[in-house]
């Protein structure tokens, strides 16, 4: 009944080895059980949404405080400036905010603002980053452009991460076309949509392998926009909270245009927002006298409670140091997979990169290539084993039992790693087809 078996293609059955993708029945803290009664400790638990664990009690007593006042009215609710009042409190940066309900309705809208406020049409994005938007000025660059105008995809360019060089000539070569450049502030923080993540960095792209910009980058970027007269964007949907309450944009001090932030912000509850300079987001209300920009409209983007619950979430980052306790479970963790791959004569084959609140995994087959089999084998040894990994990303509900935990079935998976490495074919142990990358041509 649902194309694709799942409401995010990062869900899908295709993503799971073949009949091993648990369908969740219920979820609490760190833990969720599938509908056979099955546990599993969860990582990356809503793609990356749910950072505080499951049913979090200071989210849901937010949540249903509002439910029991309504959630929608013809005008504006009180608890919408109270948030935004909250918002702008944390991340400082930001001069004014809107609220919408996913992440790809605010970089779009900031792509939407940025062309009008410059009059171009050209959309300059982060080559190196994974995703940005459902709409058709990314996905059209994606495999998966089936449906999209070759029109529209041109009119969208890319230029690589850390690399100030190429980027300047990517806007030379289209001097006054350029309306903004998006990326994700960090260097790295999914793995590549086609191939998982690099081993080593490619020649000429950049630090690849960092999580951290060079230092200079985005000052270099935030002075090139201002140099080419483009809006500079930064998407936070994973850096926002993550990397520090403010987002990447509080822990480098460079300051962008506009910024996105997402799922983390509502710890589950649908929840995004476009933040940015007052004279740009101003030019999507009614105070100016000039041409007015169909910024952000939804009928949901402010249902109370989804408001609530960010402002429970700020609160709680805030109150618990929730952003240090995400980097020193992630520490922990990171330290104890590599302790045992290298335990199993893996360390070069399953290898954990990334900040430590954001880790990801690659796996590399016997010529050190990432490699969608062995992906697949590894995933299945971790769900047997009761964890349910598709990355390395911690909740703070997690417990030291719960990580040294999953560092005993890292160890059982890479010992049969090991295995399918001396035998140079992982497919005894692949019961079925391997996995597949998400942005792909074909089904």
């Amino acid at each position: 009944m649902i194309p694709g078996g799942a409401h995010t293609y990062a869900k899908g059955d295709d993503q799971y080895p073949e009949n091993l993708a648990p369908v969740i029945s219920h979820g609490r803290g760190a833990h969720v059980w599938d509908i056979d009664g099955n546990r599993y400790i969860e990582y990356g638990s809503g793609l990356r949404s749910v950072s505080l664990g499951h049913a979090h009690p200071r989210v849901i007593e937010a949540v249903r405080r509002e439910l029991d006042r309504g959630s929608n009215f013809v005008r504006p609710s009180i608890v919408e400036v109270e948030a935004a009042e909250r918002f702008l409190a944390t991340v400082p940066t930001a001069e004014m905010v809107k609220f919408a309900k996913n992440g790809s309705d605010a970089t779009t809208a900031a792509v939407r603002l940025a062309r009008a406020v410059t009059g171009r049409p050209r959309v300059a994005i982060c080559g190196d980053h994974p995703f940005f938007s459902v709409d058709d000025w990314f996905i059209g660059t994606t495999p998966m452009s089936a449906g999209i105008p070759a029109e529209t995809t041109e009119l969208t360019v890319a230029f690589p991460y850390g690399d100030l060089a190429a980027t300047e000539e990517l806007l030379t070569r289209y001097q006054d076309e350029v309306a903004c450049l998006i990326l994700e502030p960090a260097g790295h923080t999914e793995p590549s949509p086609s191939s998982q993540l690099l081993p080593q960095p490619s020649a000429g792209r950049g630090p690849q392998s960092r999580e951290d910009p060079t230092p200079g980058y985005l000052a270099g970027l935030r002075e090139l926009a201002d140099r080419y007269g483009c809006v500079l964007i930064f998407d936070e949907m994973i850096t926002g909270f993550r990397w520090s309450e403010a987002g990447a944009q509080g822990l480098y001090g460079v300051v962008p245009d506009l910024s996105t932030f997402g799922k983390a912000l509502g710890n589950g509850f649908a929840v995004s927002a476009l933040a940015g300079r007052r004279e740009l987001m101003e030019r999507g209300g009614l105070r100016h006298s000039g041409d007015r920009v169909f910024l952000l409209s939804t009928t949901h983007g402010a249902e109370t409670h989804s408001l609530a619950a960010a402002m429970a979430v700020q609160t709680t980052y805030v109150a618990e140091g929730i952003t240090a306790r995400l980097h020193a479970l992630g520490e922990r963790l990171a330290a104890g997979v590599r302790d045992a791959a290298a335990g199993m004569g893996v360390g070069d084959h399953v290898v954990v990169r990334g900040r430590a609140s954001n880790l990801v995994f690659a796996t590399l087959d016997e010529n050190r290539q990432p490699s969608q089999q062995y992906r697949t084998l590894f995933l299945r040894r971790l769900l047997a084993g009761g964890v349910l990994a598709p990355s390395f990303v911690v909740s703070s509900a997690l417990s030291d039992a719960d990580i040294d935990r999953t560092v005993d079935v890292v160890a059982q998976a890479c010992a049969v790693y090991r295995k399918a490495l001396d035998a140079a074919d992982p497919t005894p142990w692949l019961a079925g087809r391997p996995v597949k990358p998400v942005f792909r041509r074909l089904a």
